[in-house]
């Protein structure tokens, strides 16, 4: 039975903290850095500064953040972004380079630490790894001890609908199976998150190994979700989603919302919930690359970001629950988006292993093959 929902209260726009609203989207603002730089060359004569390489998803590091670590250690942050972990992975096994931190979610930490692609942590030059909650560090089996990770974020992706279009809906995987709400949806150009969805939606393990669930679940995106998608994408749901295409999006809310904060109308209209029947969990962790140039700097920098007011900055900014650092919480000023209860019944990405080439045959010989 489908219903509207209205029990939840999401963020109004006067909750949202100023430096958000002011916050420029998917772009760095380089310009007065390079003005800045050119500046103090001519007037000042200094040394340039040194650099550190940062290789981060899209919408998770504040302008404000990067700022004010560049400030207290007269360096410049140099920061690229990526949309999933598999364009992350692929980029840096066909020898991108030069980057010296990097932010994999927890299977992919699990990857790089079996291909000796990081180095390990120096826990010494962190003291405030004691601000890491217990809860999350208890899921970190892949890296127990930190010695290569540490955790940024733990959280999870969900589906954001326009109300105005959708008004009414069950908080569940199976809107996607809507034919009224064909050509208005789209889901994450991620194999493990979608491929996760259908898992949990059917009542599995979104780290199953077993070949037939595994079809199950590549049928249930194929036949019964798909059709009615516009495409599988993670890089513009949130613009498509703000000029109308698209009404219900699955992805990060953040990404959504950061696109519609001068449209007052749209913003009251969109609404986001994690499914009722949980889904796929990521926790995103901090690492330090193979052979990175600025190790010493990297370290300075994770120790930065676990402030806890730097923390709370950083969650208030992208409409964050403090969820890895537990000070935080009693810095934090801004609403989100949603609260640590609703991440109760997500289960968190694991590496699988070889069983990874069954998820990548349903995906991309069969779910997307020929796109």
């Amino acid at each position: 039975m489908e219903k509207m929902m209205e029990a939840k209260e999401l963020p109004t726009m006067d909750a949202i903290p100023q430096e958000r609203k002011a916050r420029q989207t998917g772009l760095r603002v380089v310009l007065a850095v390079l003005v800045l730089a050119a500046l103090s060359v001519v007037f000042g004569g200094c040394a340039r500064k040194e650099k550190l390489y940062i290789y981060n998803w899209t919408y998770y590091t504040p302008d404000s953040v990067i700022e004010k670590f560049e400030k207290e250690y007269n360096v410049r942050v140099v920061y690229d972004e990526f949309a999933s972990n598999e364009d992350m992975f692929a980029k840096l096994k066909a020898g991108g380079s030069g980057y010296d931190i990097v932010f994999p979610s927890a299977d992919y930490v699990s990857i790089m630490i079996s291909q000796n692609m990081l180095e390990k942590i120096d826990k010494s030059k962190i003291p405030n790894l004691v601000n890491i909650d217990p809860s999350v560090l208890a899921q970190t089996d892949y890296d127990p001890n930190m010695e290569y990770s540490v955790p940024y974020y733990f959280g999870a992706a969900g589906i954001v609908v326009n109300k105005s279009k959708v008004p009414n809906f069950e908080e569940s995987w199976s809107i996607f199976a809507r034919e009224d709400l064909k050509g208005r949806m789209t889901m994450l150009d991620d194999m493990r998150e979608v491929m996760g969805d259908a898992l949990a939606y059917l009542g599995y393990s979104v780290n199953t190994v077993d070949p037939a669930i595994i079809n199950q679940a590549r049928d249930l995106v194929n036949n019964s979700w798909k059709p009615n998608l516009v495409k599988f994408d993670a890089e513009a749901f949130g613009k498509g989603y703000a000029n109308g295409d698209f009404w219900v999006v699955q992805g990060y809310p953040e990404v959504v919302f950061e696109e519609i904060l001068d449209n007052q109308q749209l913003w009251d209209d969109t609404y986001f919930f994690i499914p009722k029947e949980g889904g796929p969990a990521y926790i995103d962790s901090m690492c330090i690359l193979k052979g990175a140039k600025n190790v010493d700097l990297a370290h300075k920098f994770i120790d930065f970001i676990h402030r806890p007011e730097i923390y709370a900055e950083f969650c208030d900014i992208f409409g964050f629950p403090a969820t890895a650092n537990v000070p935080a919480r009693k810095f934090k000023t801004g609403d989100a988006w949603y609260s640590e209860d609703e991440l109760a019944n997500v289960e968190l990405k694991k590496d699988i292993g070889n069983a990874l080439e069954l998820y990548n045959n349903a995906w991309f010989n069969s779910i997307r093959v020929g796109e």
